[in-house]
């Protein structure tokens, strides 16, 4: 054994004592992946993975994404002992407030953490998203002569993340499009939470990564030398395969009364400290213990990295100097045009023009993506209908890496997770399609990317019961106001044609949350009675007056979406005494001042109605306990759309009598 291997080993004891008296000082946390993937992290980052803890953010580091995330002490362990800005004190305070060491590791909160994970197997659907854009990255930005990108991205898993068919659908798709660059380690002990994991499952996981075309190795997930082969191989591997390394492994390693057992896998051990922490060479009477020779590897470690990096960043320079364009380009990436430049870049719509707002969103795209030439976008098989597709390019595959149209097949969860990858990479700006109902299908993606900040856009489509025949399986009466909930994501319903163009601007310059634009199918009238200029850039503020009443003010509409036609009708009988609100985003209006919200919506008028094809509950916050809402609170019917428009009583008359009765 080689002194290197000797101090590797003793790292992956002493971080295994890392993780033991930080679970034990906050009697919660997960022992299980930290203990059983102990030489795996020795392995990584004790020698592996080409990474700089001094810039976490390196451009060509190898991503390392902790998929199993509840296992977070695995992760702050090595990060620390790496020389990320990650003390002692901190890891001495896991789980506690405002430390930088949370129950799971978020994106943003410490160091070297790549993406937000815990829900599981969405950090696999995110190293997908890396992979695929270090792949666009490369073919992008390498030339013969420089080759600033060929990173690789490394996740770790268990059977809890392999279960969710999240994973699954990210890894097929990864196989298909054969990201090479990608390396995904199984924690394979046979075990998951409540039980061995024998009583869930049965498959093998070779045969099944082989069959979805990636290349697989089983090896001894406590060898060293074993780990370190097959991670080489994977890394140079020229099969055009991702690459899947079964790790077989003991949960709990280092704790004799819980390894290899469910109770293993949280915190149940911990109490076995003690005895662990003898077992495991550690002093007594010293927690959070790391042995200066093992310190003294890893700064020694750390210097070699920081020297990879510098002797990169001569690479860079020369390319910078050689690729003016193509630098241009890539810092681009951290310049976004304001939503008023975005606009400029619009034409606008003809004033007869009849378009569903998904027609005017194709046309609004092009040129967006002229004018962002790092935007990026997919579908879920559904181009035909959600019109997203870039024109002026191609698609994304693996004899063009250049393209930017990705075909994701019917894998919303999926693609929805890989979009978050991308986002998190920082190199390119992820937008993804399906139709709105299915949001639900992708919806735990998208609570990740609202909570980690990533400015993801979701171009979602047939987004009421305006979608007729396909009828109440393909009508989201309830999945807009589901979504509207979610902290920090914007959901924008434009109106016409040229609230579509406002709509897309204020997505594409938003950069710290992410945004979904709900597009129409059915036609709907350019609506010329309010100013372009109004429809344009008051949705940038979410809300904004539509029709301003000539006479004194006595009532309020209040419209989103294909309804705000109906608003404006109903304004016209009503009489010069009636205003007309559109409040396509109701987050984006909450972030303006109070002053601009009480302009729109005086208090002092209490006679409100608000019309939307959909459920009624959360409009009630803006027409108060004397006000009424012109909804539908069940689901849809399967007819022509008009037919359903006015059998569920959401039409102008409706609004005009609601009016009324106030």
């Amino acid at each position: 054994m080689t002194l290197q291997t000797l101090l590797l080993a003793k790292a992956a004891n002493q971080a295994r004592g890392l993780a033991i008296d930080a679970v034990h000082a906050c009697s919660s946390g997960h022992l299980g992946l930290p203990l059983g993937c102990a030489e795996i992290g020795s392995v990584l980052f004790g020698h592996a993975l080409s990474h700089n803890p001094a810039r976490p953010r390196w451009l060509n580091r190898d991503r390392f994404v902790l998929s199993g995330g509840h296992g977070s002490m695995f992760l702050y362990s090595w990060l620390h002992l790496s020389g990320y800005d990650l003390p002692i004190e901190q890891v001495a305070k896991f789980r506690a407030l405002h430390s930088t060491t949370p129950g799971h590791p978020e994106f943003h909160e410490t160091p070297g953490v790549e993406a937000t994970t815990g829900p599981l197997g969405q950090g696999i659907g995110n190293a997908v998203g890396m992979a695929l854009a270090g792949q666009m990255a490369a073919a992008r930005f390498n030339t013969p002569e420089h080759e600033i990108f060929n990173y690789h991205v490394v996740a770790l898993a268990g059977d809890g993340c392999m279960q969710e068919g999240v994973a699954m659908e990210a890894c097929a798709f990864a196989g298909h499009q054969k990201l090479d660059n990608l390396i995904l380690i199984y924690d394979s002990n046979d075990v998951t939470l409540d039980a061995m994991a024998i009583k869930t499952q049965s498959e093998s996981a070779a045969q099944r990564f082989k069959a979805i075309e990636w290349d697989v190795q089983t090896i001894d997930g406590h060898d060293l030398a074993a780990i370190l082969k097959a991670f080489n191989r994977a890394k140079r591997s020229k099969s055009g395969k991702p690459q899947l390394i079964i790790a077989k492994t003991i949960i709990g390693k280092g704790i004799v009364e819980v390894q290899g057992t469910a109770k293993g896998h949280g915190e149940g051990g911990a109490k076995f400290s003690a005895t662990a922490r003898a077992s495991l060479g550690l002093p007594a009477d010293q927690h959070f213990f790391v042995s200066d020779e093992v310190r003294a590897y890893f700064a020694g470690q750390k210097d070699r990295l920081v020297r990879s990096c510098n002797k990169w960043h001569k690479t860079y320079k020369a390319w910078v100097a050689a690729n003016p364009e193509k630098s241009t380009l890539l810092d681009s990436r951290d310049t976004v045009p304001s939503a008023a430049a975005l606009l400029e870049k619009i034409p606008l719509f003809p004033a007869d023009a009849k378009l569903a707002t998904r027609a005017a969103g194709r046309d609004v795209l092009q040129p967006l993506a002229t004018a962002l030439p790092l935007l990026i976008g997919g579908s879920a098989d559904l181009y035909g209908s959600t019109l997203n597709y870039i024109a002026a390019e191609k698609d994304f595959d693996d004899t063009n890496r250049s393209g930017r149209n990705i075909r994701f097949g019917i894998r919303e969860h999926g693609m929805a997770a890989i979009a978050n990858g991308v986002a998190y990479d920082g190199l390119f700006r992820p937008s993804i399609a399906t139709f709105l109902v299915f949001a639900d299908y992708s919806r735990p993606a998208m609570r990740i990317a609202a909570l980690a900040k990533l400015p993801v856009i979701y171009i979602y489509t047939h987004d009421s019961v305006g979608v007729g025949e396909d009828g109440p399986t393909h009508q989201p009466v309830e999945t807009i106001s589901g979504l509207r909930v979610i902290p920090n994501l914007d959901v924008i319903r434009p109106g016409d044609p040229e609230e579509t163009a406002g709509a897309f601007a204020a997505a594409l310059a938003r950069t710290d949350g992410p945004t979904l634009l709900a597009l129409t199918r059915q036609n709907l009238p350019t609506l010329n009675e309010i100013p372009v200029t109004s429809r344009r850039e008051g949705v940038l503020k979410g809300g904004y007056i539509a029709v301003r009443e000539s006479a004194p003010l006595t009532h309020i509409l209040i419209a989103t979406g294909s309804e705000l036609q109906l608003a404006v009708a109903a304004a016209r009988t009503l009489g010069a005494s009636t205003r007309v609100v559109s409040l396509p985003c109701t987050s984006r209006f909450e972030r303006q001042s109070a002053e601009y919200r009480e302009s729109v919506l005086p208090s002092s008028c209490r006679k409100r109605v608000a019309v939307e094809a959909g459920v009624t509950v959360l409009w009630h916050k803006y027409v108060g306990l004397d006000g009424k809402v012109v909804g539908i609170d069940r689901f849809g019917l399967s007819a022509p759309a008009p037919t359903i428009f006015m059998e569920l009583g959401i039409t102008s008359e409706a609004v005009v009598a609601a009016a009324q009765s106030l």
